[in-house]
């Protein structure tokens, strides 16, 4: 048999060998270091046996996939660390994610932090017993047999999901065996260094009506250095991550008895939303958008028009029961078919279009426990919705031009280099979960190509990711914790003009069905409050600090003073905040400090006498004296600019 390497290099070899072998003979420093194959771009382990001609490349840890399987056979290592410490526990999935890895188990009783240093003790003894790890296969039936057997029902639940005639693979290290499709590295002793890092709760299958399970985290590196500094980049997170830090910074609070998913917004928080709410909606209006507001809730009739209680019913909040009630109503998930009514309140021309309608929407959707977090993923929430119905020649317009107000506002929060770029298609294979034609959809998601092409988007494509009603481009952000969600969207819609009979009069005097583009200008406001608080850990930029300004008095003599400034500062439109407390003037920067405050203004005696102020600046430390005027100038200039340091 020819084997041919990367280099283009050929290999004879006159009987079967393993891939471990192959490589061996290629070179002995490549073999030490290879972690895995791929024999005509399929990942095998060094195990397998070649027999015929074929491609073959060594995966090492420097390679994406190397690493995976170096983590995936770490988790591998967990689960049997865990049957090992706890023999009634039952598995379930423990998949590799961007940075680690996780498994999910069941346990017998609830384990905590502290329990995860006897498992990790655990893996370093099957770590240092260096297991060979095999593969072998089995029938379907003897499959489910063994798991019966080890009494592991969500792995006989995942066989019995597979074909009748299926070969199911599994791995065996010591006298653990799981079932997995691989592939491994060759022994347990190649794993270097590890850390499991957390234990949450998760349904199994992500689906809140099956039984909560315990997540493991971990992750695992090829040095051990390169773990320390991962490690530390965790705590960095810690310190970034708006779940807390929004929490301790007093921008939101969650309380039990109003329910999850659905948090209350402090003063700061609720500020910063309404800067950003009043910034979009000026921006809107010089760009040519008309406001509407709208109801929150509807009948069902509206949900039908529109194809939403077909395609969206299990994420709407509904109120009666179609059987027995005579209306049933549903508090809105979107705006659109609200907002439709605006646009057929008169009959439209050509020359009417394009007809921009925009509005702060307050929306709400059922979103399953286990999914949310924070900000970053709520049950109700307000987004800067808007609708524009435009004639075929104007779609290329205006979709770009929803496109430069998206990376306008991206630009101004400084988000503009977090996000990527998705073209979100319909599912081809499965077509019934959409309206329109095949032939419409395909002629719909040409155009959105030609346009992104045109715009020069550097985009990924994803299938299944459309709306029901039409293709979409997403503009995708990731959290500190790297889960990635949509924060803008944009949207053709060629199908619910039809169904809300939306026409105008066309050149022609025929009645024709206007293009839709549905689009947010900055997404969720409660998303993109979250994304700020972790992108700037907390210490947002001073045009959109709910508090710009601190003013500290030094003495009781002063209180006077700091009251006449702020009322100067507060006129010009400067967001302030005082602190006349009888306390020394260093804790009170401690704790305007901690607070992430932009500007302090010092005032003490001399201050009040000679109308000046002592300006301390975050992150800068003290800037000096200045007059009152001074500084309100340097203040405003900096907000104008929307400066973002």
């Amino acid at each position: 048999m020819v084997i041919t390497v990367k280099n283009g290099e050929k290999f004879e070899y006159e009987s079967p060998l393993t891939a471990g072998e192959i490589v061996k003979n290629i070179s002995e420093g490549l073999y030490r270091n290879t972690v895995a194959v791929k024999i005509d771009d399929k990942l095998c382990d060094l195990s397998t046996v070649v027999e015929k001609d074929c491609f073959l490349s060594a995966v090492t840890l420097k390679d994406k996939e190397g690493l995976d399987i170096y983590r995936h056979t770490t988790s591998h290592v967990l689960a049997q660390a865990i049957k090992t410490v706890y023999p009634t526990s039952k598995l379930a999935i423990g998949p590799t994610i961007e940075n680690g890895f996780y498994y999910d188990v069941e346990f017998t009783t609830p384990i905590a932090l502290e329990d995860l240093s006897k498992i990790e003790k655990e893996m370093k003894d099957i770590i240092k017993a260096d297991f060979p790890i095999e593969r072998f296969t089995l029938s379907r039936n003897d499959a489910i047999n063994l798991m019966k057997k080890f009494k592991e029902p969500y792995k006989v639940q995942l066989i019995e999901e597979l074909p009748e005639d299926a070969e199911i693979s599994l791995y065996k290290q010591g006298s653990f065996v799981d079932l997995c499709r691989g592939p491994h590295l060759p022994t347990t002793g190649k794993i270097k260094a590890f850390k499991l890092t957390s234990v949450t709760g998760a349904y199994w299958r992500g689906n809140s009506d099956n039984k909560m399970l315990t997540r493991i985290y971990g992750t695992a590196f090829e040095k051990k250095s390169e773990l320390e500094e991962y490690l530390l980049w965790l705590e960095e997170i810690k310190k970034r991550d708006h779940n807390k830090l929004g929490r301790d910074l007093r921008y939101f609070t969650t309380v039990d008895s109003i329910g999850q998913g659905l948090p209350i917004l402090l003063p700061k928080g609720a500020k910063v939303i309404q800067i950003l709410q009043r910034f979009v909606e000026d921006e809107e209006y010089k760009r040519g958008y008309q406001l509407t507001m709208t109801p929150l809730m509807a009948k069902s009739d509206l949900y039908k028009i529109s194809g939403h209680w077909d395609h969206y019913k299990d994420g709407m909040f509904v109120m009666g029961d179609e059987k027995t009630d005579k209306e049933v109503f549903a508090l809105r998930p979107m705006t659109c078919p609200f907002q439709f009514q605006a646009y057929l309140n008169r009959p439209k021309s050509y020359k009417d279009l394009p007809v921009r309608l925009a509005e702060t929407s307050t929306l709400f959707r059922n979103e399953d426990s286990g999914e949310m977090h924070g900000l970053i993923r709520v049950r109700q929430f307000t987004i800067s919705e808007g609708h524009i119905a435009c004639r075929p020649d104007q779609l290329k317009s205006e979709f770009k031009e929803c496109f430069d107000l998206a990376v306008f506002m991206l630009k101004a929060v400084g988000l503009e280099g977090d996000v990527t770029y998705r073209f979100s298609k319909n599912d081809p294979k499965n077509t019934a979960k959409y309206i329109g034609s095949v032939k419409e959809w395909d002629e719909v998601q040409n155009a959105m190509k030609e346009i992104l092409d045109d715009l020069g988007v550097e985009y990924t494509s994803a299938d299944g990711e459309a709306a029901f009603y039409g293709p979409k481009l997403d503009i995708q952000i990731k959290n500190i914790h790297g889960k990635e969600d949509t924060l803008i969207t944009i949207q053709i819609d060629f199908q619910l003009a039809k169904r809300f009979n939306m026409v105008y009069t066309d050149t022609d005097g025929e009645k024709k069905y206007p293009y839709v583009l549905h689009r947010t200008s900055i997404g969720c406001y409660q998303r993109t409050l979250a994304l700020l608080i972790e992108k700037y850990a907390g210490a947002l930029p001073l045009w959109l600090s709910p508090i710009q300004v601190r003013l500290l008095s030094v003495t009781e003599r002063t209180e006077d003073y700091v009251n006449e400034v702020a009322k100067i500062l507060m006129d010009a439109g400067i967001r302030v905040e005082t602190d006349t407390r009888n306390e020394k003037i260093g804790y009170k920067i401690r704790e305007a400090q901690l607070e992430k405050t932009p500007y302090m203004l010092i005032l003490g005696d001399k201050e009040a006498e000679e109308k000046t102020v002592a300006v301390r600046k975050r992150g800068e430390g003290d800037l000096g004296t200045m007059s009152i005027d001074e500084f309100v100038s340097k203040i405003l200039l900096s907000v104008a600019k929307r400066e973002l340091n």
